[in-house]
Order: structure tokens, then sequence, then C-alpha cells
């Protein structure tokens, strides 16, 4: 049995999710496609226990979560509000700020918001996804900072931030994003590595962080102009500042994978509905404790209000 269909239109979403009994079939379905299959004995047959929403093996009794190895997981949050945030989270095409669902939602935390969000956006990242390859075009940028500083490399209280875009006929396919402490051969070499398959035609401008990559298995060119990753830098920086007003150095990693998801399935958004609820793997998300922590030096502040996600 296939998994279910994910809603195409918000009246359909409307439709289809009206009530916590269907969403919660819609979550059986999606995750036992093929029927329920106790994890612990391999039995196919179970009992419903509707006051803990468990599945119990009839054959050993064990109890399995519908919610467990999911963002929902221990959540008090109604799942209809849950699958609200996957479904503006993933199909409304510039995303969506805390303030932005909060109000939409009626949410009366903006912490609640916020951390809802974030564990939508720890589910965007696949720990198997595949590397980029053919022709990419890698290079880094920068992002944030307390004042104007020098532009380029070594501007001052900047974040840096390194990219790589793959082409298929001429057109940007796939992005990959990553917040990183330099701009030395290492750090950059271990990026593309991470990221690029061996034997790639890789594009970069004449940094000499770049130098080792002809060495390490690709064919390295040193180009002038980087079209593909330049429009991606220009319109990341533009969605974090026009729709999230600026973000946390805390948290720019979150926004930044929530961006490459977004970018890698901009034909098909509403495919991503399912991933990012964690029903189609494990996807547990950050706890709301770690995501509203102090960083050791004391730097980072607790986001109250709106003006906290700001990057400082």
């Amino acid at each position: 049995m296939p998994r279910p269909s994910f809603p195409k239109t918000i009246f359909e979403f409307n439709r289809q999710f009206s009530s916590e009994e269907e969403c919660l079939k819609f979550m059986i379905q999606s995750r036992w496609p093929d029927g329920f299959v106790c994890p612990k004995c391999g039995h196919n047959l179970y009992f419903w226990i509707d006051t803990r929403k468990l599945l119990q093996c009839k054959k050993c009794g064990h109890q399995t979560s519908v919610t467990a190895g999911t963002v929902m997981h221990r959540s008090r949050m109604p799942f209809t509000t849950w699958f609200q945030a996957a479904y503006l989270a993933t199909t409304h095409t510039p995303g969506i700020s805390a303030v932005q669902f909060q109000r939409q939602v009626g949410l009366h935390s903006y912490k609640t918001a916020f951390a809802m969000l974030h564990k939508l956006r720890a589910a965007t990242v696949r720990t198997d996804r595949g590397r980029l390859n053919g022709i990419v075009e890698v290079d880094e940028t920068y992002i944030g900072g307390e004042q104007h500083g020098k532009p380029g490399r070594g501007a001052k209280g900047k974040v840096i931030v390194v990219g790589a875009v793959d082409t298929r006929d001429k057109y940007a396919n796939r992005v990959r994003l990553r917040v990183i402490p330099n701009v030395t051969s290492s750090m950059l070499t271990e990026f593309v590595k991470l990221n690029v398959d061996e034997g790639s035609t890789v594009k970069t401008d004449e940094w000499v962080g770049y130098s080792r990559l002809g060495s390490s298995g690709y064919r390295h060119i040193v180009s002038p102009k980087l079209p593909h990753i330049h429009r991606v830098f220009s319109n990341l920086k533009t969605w974090l500042i026009g729709t999230h007003h600026g973000v946390s150095p805390q948290h720019l990693q979150a926004y930044l994978n929530e961006y490459s998801f977004r970018f890698n399935r901009r034909k098909t958004p509403m495919a991503g509905f399912q991933t990012v609820l964690g029903l189609s793997g494990q996807r547990l998300g950050p706890t709301y404790k770690g995501l509203f922590s102090v960083a050791k030096d004391g730097h980072w502040k607790h986001p109250t209000n709106p003006c906290s996600e700001l990057m400082t």
C-alpha cells in the first residue's frame, strides 16, 4: 500500500485534516504504509490504545507510539496545529516566521511558535542525502554583524557561510549551505569533500583556500563568474531579512537548512509536508530547553519576542 497522498491546495488540506482523528489516521498510514509491524517481535497484529495513542502488539505486548521518532513526540500541541505548521512551512514560498505562525494559528506564546518551527527545520536535513555532482560552484558569503564591517573576507562581526550549488541544463539544481568558523584551505576542502562527489568539476574564485581541490579528487576551475551560487546568496540574505528580519548566529544553521530544503524542492514544495513532520524517518528535532539555553559566554538571550531573533 503506498503512502497517503499529501494535499495539493489549502482547500484539500482543510478537508483532509479537519480533526485529530484524521491527522492520526494519516500518520499511521504514512509511518506503516505496508501495515504495522512490531519493532520488537515482528508481529503485525495489534490493539489500539486510544487514550495514549499507542499500538500494542498482540503477541509480545510491546507498545509503540504513533509519534515516536517524529517532531511531535511528547508534544502537548494538537496534531492539527502541527500539521498546519508543517503545511505553512513547506508550501508558503517565502517561508513563515515565528511571529506570522503565532498569529495565524492563534498561539499565546512566541516561544512555542519559535520552538515548533525549529523542530520542523531540524527535519529538513537528511543524513543519507546524496552529494552534489557534475559542475559545482562553491563560494562563501558573510551574514550579519553588529555593524557594517569591511566587505569580503575578514569583515568584522559577521558569520561566514560557505555554499555549493550544482547545475542541470545551465540552471541551478541543488544547494548545500554551512556555517564555518574560517576560510582556511582545510575548512573549505572539508566542506567540498562532504558535499560534492569526487570527480566533479568545482568552480571557485581565486581565493587560496581552494588551492587543494585539484589534488583532492576534483577538477578545479578558477572563474571570475559564479552566477548560480551568488544568486543563491543574494536570495538567502533577502529571505533572512524579509521573512525573519534577520536571525541570531546561534540558530543560523537551522535557517540555512530550511532554505536549502525549500530551494531543493522548489518545483515540488508539497512533497516536503510528510518529511518535516518526521513521518518518513527519525526526526526528533531540538529540545525546547536546548533552543532557549544561554551559551557559556552568556551571549545568547532567550528569544521571548520577535526582536531577539535578530542577528547580533
